[in-house]
Formats: structure tokens, sequence, C-alpha cells
């Protein structure tokens, strides 16, 4: 059985993650407003992702013979000025999350809970991936500027995006 301390604190980052995916459904919305389908499937794929490690943890929970509680999910933004912010909201999103995974890993090294630890080495590691592919597109944003070809050419690359499911 898993402590109360540490199911508590799971089902706070379910909530998280959900919130993630209502926040990138919600830029793949704008977006796609905007004429940037690129940019928006790339958000929506985001938006999968941030479900399935919501759906992960619920997983988790109930193999544990845990709780889940799911919560009121908080309002999000629905519009940036551009690509580059949109995307730079997205890195300081992801550290936050970062944040948060660590968080969740010290308490449950703390508690001597090593299947959840075990558990959340998955999402340690995939947080660096979602940092790291964020900085590359800001970088790509970064070097073209505000030129058009160079816009149209960074949608078209995000167009490519599909979703897999993570292995969590």
């Amino acid at each position: 059985m898993i402590k109360k301390k540490i199911e508590d604190a799971l089902n706070e980052q379910i909530n998280a993650e959900m919130w993630s995916a209502y926040l990138y459904l919600s830029m793949s919305l704008h977006f796609e407003h905007e004429g940037r389908p690129g940019i928006a499937n790339w958000f929506r794929v985001q938006f999968q992702e941030e479900q399935a490690h919501a759906l992960a943890l619920m997983d988790y929970l109930n193999a544990r013979d845990a709780r889940v509680v799911l919560q009121p999910v908080a309002g999000v933004p629905t519009e940036w000025e551009s690509p580059k912010a949109a995307f730079e909201d997205t890195l300081a999103h992801e550290k936050k999350v970062t944040a948060l995974i660590n968080n969740l890993y010290a308490m449950a090294e703390a508690e001597k809970d090593f299947a959840t630890r075990q558990k959340l080495n998955t999402f340690v590691a995939e947080q660096v991936e979602e940092e790291d592919n964020v900085r590359q597109i800001i970088d790509d944003l970064n070097l073209v500027g505000t030129d058009g070809t160079g816009l149209y050419q960074i949608d078209r690359q995000l167009a490519g995006r599909t979703y897999v499911a993570p292995v969590l």
C-alpha cells in the first residue's frame, strides 16, 4: 500500500499533467486559428503526451491500491503573440514540471517508496527530452527571426511530428 502523502502528491501531479494537456490543446487551437497547422500539430501531439502522462500516473495509483482523485483543471491562456512566445512559455512550463517531478522523486526517496521512485525514473528522463526539444525549436525560431520563409519551413517541419505513445 502506498503512503497517503505519496498518493496525494501523485494526485496533484495528475492534475498538473492534465493542466499541461489543456495548455497544449489551447496552444494547438490558437495556432490552428492563426493558420500555422504545423505548429498546431506539434502542440496537439504534446497534448496527447501529457494526457498519457496523467493516465500512466492514474494506472500506477490503481496498481498500488490507491485512490485517484480528479480535481478541476484551472483555466489556461488562450492567445500568444507569436510562435516564439508560445514555445518560450512551453519551455518555462516544462521547467516547472521538471521541478514538480524532481520533488516527487525526492519525496518518494525520503519515504523509502522505491516502487514510486522507480516509476518516476521514466518521468525524469522524459523531462530532459521535453526541455531539450523545446529549446531546439526556440533556437530555430531565433535563427529565422521574423523571416516568413523561415517560419514557413519551421511550420512544415513541425507538421511532421506524430504521436507515439510513451512507455511509462
